[in-house]
């Protein structure tokens, strides 16, 4: 399945509560809450760049399916992972966030699930 392509955040569920659970700042959480982030994928094969362009802040990170690699999260830190690929979906765990990417036609949905808090990102495809 084809996951490249330039995906913009159309809407996202349970943000503030993840992102506190995670350790954002309640200042960071009212600045990010509202801004649409810019999901940029390049796939050559089992190989991954993911840019993850919010505001100002850019996270970039590049993986091969299978193959532990170090990955940014969502707080700046960086933690060993390895992200594995089931037809249309990608799943890993950082630092105990459980990640599901599923991609439906120009539709990503990815939901992130720490101690029991669920956040879903839903974006659409825009290149």
């Amino acid at each position: 399945m084809a996951f490249a392509g330039k995906y913009q955040l159309e809407s996202h569920d349970n943000f503030e509560a993840f992102m506190k659970a995670v350790g954002l700042s309640d200042e960071l959480i009212q600045k990010g809450k509202d801004l649409k982030s810019i999901s940029e994928i390049e796939q050559n094969g089992d190989d991954f760049k993911v840019t993850v362009t919010t505001g100002s802040k850019v996270i970039v990170n590049c993986f091969t399916v299978g193959q532990e690699c170090e990955l940014e999260t969502l707080t700046g830190e960086k933690a060993k992972a390895t992200v594995h690929m089931d037809g249309n979906k990608l799943t890993t765990s950082v630092k105990g966030i459980d990640s599901l990417t599923e991609i439906d036609g120009d539709t990503i949905v990815n939901t992130m699930t720490l101690d029991g808090i669920v956040y879903k990102r839903i974006s659409k495809r825009i290149s």
